[in-house]
């Protein structure tokens, strides 16, 4: 039964149809993948180490952007927000903790593979906690400014999802735009980079890649650019002026990012797909070690 709401405007009911579909979908697919993820890792043994550990928190940090799409793809098939203003509130500091954390968590496994293959250096346990617990209680800080003035969080442009208000665009956004961006996107994007870059020519070297190390900064880019371009253009342009329909692709690509990282960082990596494979079905497949080097 369709509700008999007011469409959000801009959108017909076939647009609002597609987009909780293509939210659905990438909610229940992203859980589903960083759920095998999450738990093949406190289930088997042989995961457990101080690098997975960077890829099971990357995993944590996913399953919840992936739980912000399933709720706003609920509120599109009803047309409306039903959660309230708080809700919103709740909602918005939630799907930006989770996205600058999964941000930085992908930046800390691209600086972990630079020391794993070019200098063959071992993360500690003490490194990869430390690293951790340092990244929510930063991406933390991020998100709860919104909460207290400094930023705010609002509907996205349907209407039943809430993220952080880019259409004002007033010195108060600018104000906390930039810094935002260049602590928990430029470094980040930069610490992927460089370091794949590195890895790039050290498989040149050796003839030996264990895996493409162009793709996760081009899915990275891919999943997280055009949020990036719509939040900077906001900030010297009327956003209104942007279709309804194109503002919204980007949140749509941002919430593919927890199905790609699945594929790349747990079913990608070689030792990760052997342990899921091992608690899917109980059968232990051996892969070969990297020697690495305490530090």
């Amino acid at each position: 039964m369709v509700s008999s709401r007011p469409l959000p405007e801009g959108f017909s009911d076939f647009d609002v149809f597609s987009l909780g579909t293509m939210l659905l979908v990438e909610g229940m697919l992203g859980f589903l993948l960083n759920a095998v993820t999450i738990v093949a890792f406190l289930k088997v043994r042989e995961l457990r180490t101080p690098s997975n550990f960077l890829v099971f928190s990357l995993a944590m940090a996913d399953i919840g952007i992936s739980m912000n799409a399933s709720i706003a793809a609920f509120s599109s098939f009803l047309r409306y927000w039903p959660y309230g203003s708080e809700g919103c509130q709740t909602h918005g500091f939630h799907g930006f903790i989770t996205a600058l954390a999964s941000i930085h968590f992908m930046a800390a496994i691209a600086w972990d593979r630079y020391h794993q293959y070019c200098t063959r250096t071992k993360l500690q346990w003490s490194s990869a906690i430390t690293l951790a617990v340092f990244v929510w209680l930063f991406t933390a800080f991020w998100a709860a400014m919104p909460l207290i003035g400094w930023g705010e969080y609002d509907y996205e442009p349907l209407r039943t999802c809430c993220t952080l208000d880019y259409t004002k665009g007033d010195r108060n956004y600018v104000s906390y735009l930039i810094p935002m961006s260049i602590f928990n996107m430029a470094i980040q994007v930069f610490v992927v980079m460089s370091s794949y870059q590195a890895i790039a020519q050290k498989f040149k070297k050796t003839g030996n890649p264990r895996f493409n190390p162009n793709t996760p900064l081009k899915t990275m880019l891919l999943c997280w650019c055009p949020y990036g371009v719509l939040a900077f253009y906001a900030a010297v342009e009327n956003a209104n002026l942007v279709s309804p329909k194109l503002r919204m692709m980007a949140p749509i690509l941002a919430k593919t990012s927890p199905i790609f990282n699945a594929f790349l960082y747990a079913l990608g990596n070689e030792n990760y797909r052997g342990g899921i494979w091992q608690f899917l079905t109980g059968e232990k497949i051996e892969v070969p070690q990297i020697e690495n080097k305490s530090k």
